[in-house]
């Protein structure tokens, strides 16, 4: 992992302006209010899966530490409640995809930029890679 690229990458996002309509080309997708962008993916075949979810889980870790420093600590965001709550409420993108891809989340208010940065894991569904992922957003968390 580059830790230095994918702080870069999160950093630039803050200031992008964000697509009219939802778009998947590129890194990741976007739509309006939003960046998600692919930091590490990888399948992880049989076996391998367990050790690639935990692997991806110590570079959340490691961005988790960058941007506590910048922006202050953070609980990790259980997204279950929200996953939950897209059954009965509409729950605005980004955040019904991030809970439906991932079991935890970091978040941060982003001091300056009126945009909100999630790093997370995406592995609920077995099917799909594994993938770290960053949210970047200006609609508030649910």
């Amino acid at each position: 992992m580059n830790i230095a690229r994918h702080i870069a990458l999160i950093d630039e996002l803050c200031f992008r302006p964000f697509a009219v309509e939802h778009d998947t080309s590129g890194v990741g997708e976007e739509g309006p209010g939003y960046h998600v962008v692919v930091l590490e993916s990888g399948h992880g075949g049989c076996g391998t899966r367990a050790a690639m979810v935990e692997q991806y889980e110590k570079y959340r870790d490691a961005l988790y530490e960058r941007f506590a420093s910048r922006w202050g600590e953070t609980a990790p965001w259980n997204t279950q409640t929200t996953l939950l709550r897209t059954g009965q409420e509409e729950i605005p993108e980004p955040w019904a995809s991030v809970s439906a891809r991932a079991r935890v989340a970091y978040l941060w208010e982003a001091e300056g930029t009126g945009r909100w940065v999630a790093v997370f894991v995406a592995d609920r569904d077995e099917a799909d890679d594994v993938q770290l992922l960053a949210v970047v957003t200006e609609i508030d968390p649910p």
